[in-house]
């Protein structure tokens, strides 16, 4: 698939980008719109490379990324590429190795192609809506992991630093991992049954490692247990549950008894 290859190939150049400026102690700036959300040149410069490659492969479609001006054209199509350059900038700047190139394709809202590249580790989960899901070119599948209590839930370090994790200790196994991309592709290739945020997420965090959890058999849904929908006006989910499929009703149950 053209759309798949294209992606995969933009990832892989934007990531060698943030491979090379990765311990180098590059400015670090925050974001104007919002507070605790620092941008780096490789964020820029990824975006630069991704908006690049796709727009010249793909000129008719449309573009929503984190570094990149919204506009309003982007509700008059049907395919529209949802981009986050560096997810995980945090991550980038302490040297933790856990962030992703995160690359999805939408069509009529509905994820049809996903890739989730780590440059740091080298790993590249790819999908395609009816070609299943690949990490490093090797077909994968979710986890067959059937009680909640043995599941290993992935976690967002800053959301367990608040406190928001704690009710849940003891539950099942918590699993640190920084990159909400990141953790979702790690879903996808079955390294972790489950993860969830219940803070609200933007578009270009989940698109691109929902595809590969949905084409690897898994389930990714908002707190109500609806399918998500992208290209939204405000394109923010108020918070994401992902899983194997198998764990998913028993995993919303206990985020509803904890509210």
């Amino acid at each position: 698939m053209r759309e798949l290859d294209v992606s995969v190939e933009a990832a892989r150049e934007a990531g060698a980008v943030i491979r090379s400026l990765y311990g180098t102690g590059i400015a670090v700036v925050e974001k104007g719109d919002r507070r605790d959300s620092p941008l780096t040149a490789a964020d820029t410069r990824a975006n630069e490379i991704l908006a690049e490659r796709i727009g010249a492969a793909f000129p008719a479609d449309g573009w929503l990324s984190e570094e990149s001006v919204d506009t309003a054209e982007r509700f008059g199509k049907r395919r529209v590429w949802i981009v986050d350059p560096l997810d995980g900038t945090k991550e980038f700047v302490r040297q933790i190795p856990e962030l992703a190139v995160a690359i999805g394709l939408v069509e009529d809202g509905v994820p049809i192609v996903g890739v989730t590249y780590n440059p740091i580790r080298d790993e590249m989960y790819a999908a395609a809506r009816g070609a299943g899901a690949t990490w490093n070119g090797r077909p994968v599948r979710v986890s067959d992991t059937r009680e909640l209590r043995l599941a290993r839930i992935l976690a967002s370090r800053s959301e367990t630093k608040r406190g928001e994790w704690d009710r849940f200790r003891g539950a099942f196994e918590i699993d640190l991992c920084g990159s909400v991309a990141y953790k979702l592709a790690r879903v996808g290739a079955g390294i972790g049954d489950a993860t969830f945020t219940l803070t609200p997420k933007n578009e270009w965090d989940i698109c691109a490692s929902a595809c590969v959890i949905e084409c690897a058999g898994g389930r990714v849904t908002d707190l109500a247990g609806q399918p998500l929908k992208y290209n939204q006006t405000t394109p923010v989910f108020a918070g994401v549950v992902a899983t194997n499929g198998v764990l998913h009703a028993q995993l919303l149950a206990l985020l509803r008894q904890s509210d």
